[in-house]
């Protein structure tokens, strides 16, 4: 299977990197991800892989576009206060390339759902924005040996992480932060505690670009470690992760 002349000459600044080449071309244009979530994290995200040919994207979001969300969340418009995130999403995807498939899902994935939408996927990005999801995904990429890459932004940090469990084991989400539904705490986020957008969509971003290089094979994603970015200063710190033998998700109880 080739390239078609108009694919060719559409996506000819990322063919010419040596890395990606025709051959990563063409398996992006095969390749399937998911996206949980539609907003900071997800809109800047989708974006990139559409813009890249990710042949099929999914982008699942129960919410509707508010007023504030336009801060950040920069695949929306004014125009589209009100109307649900996920199908807007999925039609400014195809208004920006119109060669790939697109499937929005006007929903919170949970339990069988997500199940069944993480077993189809080749990578997920969790873009959520609460903690029951993010612990829902985890462990739904761990039962389906997919490859989970999460990002989050609070304020001016950022974080991102990738996950291997290709394998059949951790470290996880999980082992990095525990949790527990019954949790009385209530946890900070973007309407509580305040974001700057930039920083978000860069995350966002980040994820776009470590599910491109994994469809790809160029460079080396950056499995079992925990990113955190700093928007005030510009620096970085990395910290690599180690599974937590007593885990409940991906724990061997040894």
């Amino acid at each position: 299977m080739v390239l078609s002349d108009q694919a060719f000459m559409r996506y000819n600044r990322q063919i010419m990197l040596p890395e990606i080449g025709e051959h990563g071309q063409l398996l992006l244009g095969k390749a399937q991800v998911l996206l949980v979530g539609a907003g900071g994290l997800g809109s800047a995200a989708a974006l990139y892989l559409a813009g890249a040919g990710v042949g099929n994207i999914i982008i699942a979001d129960d919410d509707e576009v508010d007023s504030s969300n336009l801060q950040r969340q920069v695949i929306y418009r004014d125009i589209h206060q009100g109307q649900r995130k996920a199908q807007v999403a999925a039609e400014q995807l195809k208004a920006l390339n119109p060669h790939i498939r697109v499937r929005a899902v006007q929903a919170r994935l949970a339990d069988q759902r997500l199940a069944m939408e993480v077993a189809i996927a080749d990578v997920v990005l969790d873009c959520s924005d609460n903690l029951e999801t993010r612990h829902a995904v985890n462990r739904a990429c761990l039962e389906a040996n997919k490859v989970l890459i999460s990002g989050a932004a609070i304020r001016w940090q950022g974080q991102l992480m990738a996950f291997d469990f290709r394998q059949g084991h951790g470290p996880c989400y999980h082992c990095l932060f525990p949790w527990q539904p019954e949790s009385p705490q209530e946890p900070q986020n973007c309407s509580n505690a305040g974001i700057a957008g930039p920083v978000v969509g860069m995350m966002g971003m980040l994820e776009a670009l470590e599910a491109i290089k994994l469809i790809t094979g160029a460079g080396e994603v950056a499995f079992g470690a925990l990113q955190q970015f700093d928007g005030l200063t510009l620096g970085w710190h990395r910290f690599n992760l180690a599974q937590d033998t007593q885990c409940p998700v991906c724990g061997t109880g040894e």
